[in-house]
């Protein structure tokens, strides 16, 4: 556990230049506090003890403004940054090194159903690891987001990402260029330059019609010389 910790408190120091020590990311960082308290509030939860961790959980949204269920799967190295507004569901799995930033939604698409058919059912997402979730994105329903993708600001997301993608926009769509699985430069907010679809298509348009004419001056060249 303290090793769990420990790991928390680095991924905090590697990707926010504002942490300046240990102390303060304990005194000062909702998102490692809701993180701390929601690992325990889950072991009791495993224990068949709903009551008193979804009463710290309460308490923890209420601290934190973060909400997390005592029942999700949160693995090590998660990064909430800011956290407010954050909510994640008691189905959810988040993988190792994911990061998520505020406003993020991770939940379920069928409140209206049956309740009692649908409480042992998988119902929210699952991040693999190395995700980066930007801050107002919804990630809604028993979807995978698959390892090394990141999800652009205000996004919804409700079918599966494949690995080492990027998705904008509502609903959420593939950007043009993919991630890169080796590079190792942490990118904030789930997108970087040049990862806009649209943006993208229209540079290659242009790109594609300036070679076209290249070429097409160069054979009315040959042409003219030919004859």
């Amino acid at each position: 556990m303290l090793k769990t910790f420990k790991s928390d408190i680095e991924i905090i120091k590697e990707r926010d230049p504002a942490a300046r020590g240990i102390l303060e990311i304990f005194l000062c960082y909702p998102g490692f506090q809701s993180i701390v308290m929601h690992r325990f509030t889950h072991k009791l939860w495993q224990l068949k003890i709903p009551l008193i961790p979804r009463l710290l959980s309460h308490l923890n949204r209420l601290a934190t403004g973060i909400e997390i269920h005592p029942g999700a799967k949160i693995g090590k190295r998660v990064f909430i940054d800011h956290g407010m507004g954050v909510v994640i569901g008691e189905t959810a799995e988040i993988g190792n090194d994911v990061t998520i930033y505020h406003g993020v939604t991770l939940g379920g698409v069928s409140p209206s159903e049956d309740s009692a058919s649908q409480k042992d059912k998988k119902r929210h997402p699952t991040l693999e690891d190395k995700v980066i979730i930007g801050s107002g994105a919804q990630i809604l329903g028993p979807i995978t987001i698959g390892a090394n993708s990141k999800v652009g600001s205000n996004s919804v997301v409700t079918k599966d990402v494949e690995s080492n993608k990027s998705v904008i926009g509502n609903p959420a769509r593939y950007t043009i260029v993919p991630n890169s699985s080796g590079v190792k430069k942490f990118r904030a907010y789930g997108l970087s330059k040049g990862d806009d679809s649209r943006a993208t298509v229209v540079e290659k348009l242009e790109k594609d019609n300036s070679d076209l004419r290249n070429r097409i001056e160069k054979l009315e060249k040959l042409i003219e010389e030919n004859k």
